[in-house]
């Protein structure tokens, strides 16, 4: 039987959002899954996972059984913590929010009760505030309570926390440093596109350096002036140098190094002011198998 919640705010809020404060068993991923599967309904109607949900609108959720999800065996190193926050080495393939089977970084968070506070939007990111992708390996920071959980945020949001990546991109890259300024969107089959200045899309600068040359290949690093969504990888796939590993955005006559298993991208230093207003910066170096790759290119 399906359940039917009534919607009853005065504000409009988002469907997804919604649900995953209302149900205490889905993860925002499954919730949006759901959607997209047609299996949570808005007056009888199938609707987007962006959807902004009125008054008195009725939203009906099959029934679904509830995941077990495996527990991971991946180790997640802290490389820094105090009272107020996590730093730690996000290893590839541990996803931040993960599919509703996946044991992902949220889980481990909740783990360490970073839900249990009257802060309601901290509680439900258990602390996150910025996220690197499954495949992307390196320096995170987590908040441990709502106070320096929305002083992160703000610092975030007005492009002050410092990002530094590490990337391989096919092709030879002629310039020794540029920017990128490719507004990015979603595209109708839900990757994200990036779109020139004169078409609709959200603000994103990237800004390169060329660290070393190859024969097919050139070593970036990569500081991202905003934090959109795959940033990185859109907009190297844009500039016709895409990120060596991408399954997501590379076409598929684009060769990887031998022996590379992973999207080659690092997330390498990052910086922030903390509550005492210093300001603080950590930093992890190119992963081991990274190294091996570049010491093989000519």
């Amino acid at each position: 039987m399906a359940k039917k919640i009534l919607f009853q705010k005065e504000k409009k809020e988002r469907l997804d959002k919604f649900l995953v404060e209302e149900l205490n068993n889905l993860s925002r991923n499954q919730i949006q899954k759901l959607i997209k599967e047609g299996k949570i309904t808005v007056n009888k109607k199938t609707v987007p996972v962006h959807y902004f949900l009125k008054k008195d609108e009725v939203i009906e959720i099959e029934e679904v059984k509830e995941f077990k999800k495996k527990k991971t065996v991946i180790k997640i190193p802290i490389i820094f913590e105090n009272n107020d926050y996590f730093v730690i080495n996000k290893p590839v393939g541990l996803a931040v929010e993960g599919n509703p089977k996946e044991y992902c970084l949220i889980d481990w968070l909740k783990e360490k009760n970073l839900t249990k506070t009257k802060d309601e939007e901290f509680n439900l990111r258990a602390g996150l505030i910025h996220r690197l992708d499954k495949d992307v390996s390196g320096v995170m920071l987590i908040a441990k309570n709502p106070t320096f959980f929305h002083h992160l945020k703000e610092q975030f949001k007005k492009h002050i926390v410092k990002k530094i990546y590490l990337a391989l991109v096919y092709g030879v890259i002629e310039r020794d440093e540029g920017q990128l300024n490719f507004l990015m969107a979603r595209g109708e089959d839900g990757k994200m596109v990036a779109r020139p200045l004169s078409q609709e899309g959200k603000r994103a600068l990237t800004q390169f350096k060329v660290i070393k040359r190859f024969k097919n290949y050139t070593f970036v690093e990569v500081k991202i002036l905003t934090g959109r969504t795959h940033q990185i990888r859109v907009h190297f796939f844009a500039y016709s140098h895409p990120v060596i590993g991408d399954k997501l955005y590379t076409q598929k006559r684009i060769k990887s190094p031998i022996g590379l298993k992973r999207l080659f991208l690092h997330s390498q230093i990052l910086g922030f002011y903390d509550l005492n207003n210093n300001w603080q910066e950590y930093k992890i170096d190119l992963p081991k198998e990274l190294k091996e790759i570049l010491k093989k290119l000519k």
